[in-house]
């Protein structure tokens, strides 16, 4: 059976690329948005109460399938292929292909070349934006914004390790659904920390774990790596060293550093089993 997180079909409506392949009453191209807030909401339902799913951040590319009229789309994200509904507000239509990418934690978009300024704008790490100029310490984006330029770089500026790239998340609260240095859940910490090295990811912990890297034999198992990956069933963890892992969890709230082998106890003490521990490249 298709996965629904991954497949725009409803009985009522499916994507026309599905045509031939699921049971709908019509099928429709699609049209391209792109993401115009900082960080939207894809939701489970057309509603602001409905289960968020996960976040699509400034930049991102989706096609949209059905809107309703109380002010919400259906579609599809573009970069993991997730599906869901997010506010109308948050699109508008493509105004030329993103030049840069934010590479820090997040970053304040100014309305102008002073730090001073109040600012118009917080950006994620992962939001996409196009660079038109550069002026002094900032770099300025086609809305005018001045985003300092430390905090900015070119779409394909890799970080070397993303492992790094997670550690940097330590102590973010954690949200089911988020992606974000706001809130965070343990699968959008590996995919943000993954994309920013420039690995695709999926975006839930099932899906990364079926689809990334190989899985280890008992003996290599035991003498984990500094980027191996453990699942449990709904979660993931990032190896840091043969000690210690970092992830988002809902036992701290947080993004943490934590030994191995007490985490490993804890979660089966609550009922859950080491599903599988993988190793990438």
């Amino acid at each position: 059976m298709d996965d629904p997180r991954l497949t725009p079909a409803r009985p009522d409506l499916a994507a026309k690329y599905l045509e031939g392949k699921v049971k709908a009453a019509r099928f429709v191209t699609g049209e391209e948005f792109e993401i115009a807030e900082a960080i939207a909401p894809l939701r489970t339902g057309p509603s602001a109460d409905a289960e968020l799913a996960t976040q699509a951040l400034k930049g991102e590319r989706i096609t949209i399938y059905d809107r309703n009229h109380e002010g919400f789309a259906w579609g599809q994200l573009n970069g993991d292929g997730y599906v869901g509904w997010l506010p109308d507000r948050a699109l508008e239509k493509p105004k030329g292909a993103p030049t840069h990418k934010i590479t820090s934690l997040r970053t304040f978009a100014f309305p102008g070349p002073s730090i001073k300024l109040s600012p118009a704008e917080t950006l994620p790490m992962g939001a996409l934006v196009m660079v038109v100029r550069e002026e002094g310490p900032f770099a300025v984006t086609r809305e005018g914004w001045y985003l300092p330029r430390m905090h900015v770089d070119v779409l394909d500026e890799m970080a070397e390790d993303f492992v790094a790239v997670a550690e940097r998340f330590v102590g973010t609260p954690y949200l089911w659904g988020g992606k974000s240095s706001f809130g965070i859940d343990c699968s959008g910490l590996l995919q943000v920390s993954l994309n920013a090295a420039g690995t695709g990811c999926p975006r839930d912990s099932d899906m990364q774990r079926d689809g990334l890297g190989r899985l280890l034999g008992l003996a290599e198992a035991s003498h984990l790596q500094r980027g191996d990956l453990i699942f449990w069933s709904g979660h993931v963890a990032i190896v840091r060293d043969a000690e210690t892992i970092v992830h988002a969890n809902a036992h701290h709230m947080a993004t943490v550093i934590e030994n191995t082998r007490d985490a490993i106890a804890r979660i089966k003490a609550a009922g859950s089993e080491v599903r599988a521990i993988k190793r990438l490249g």
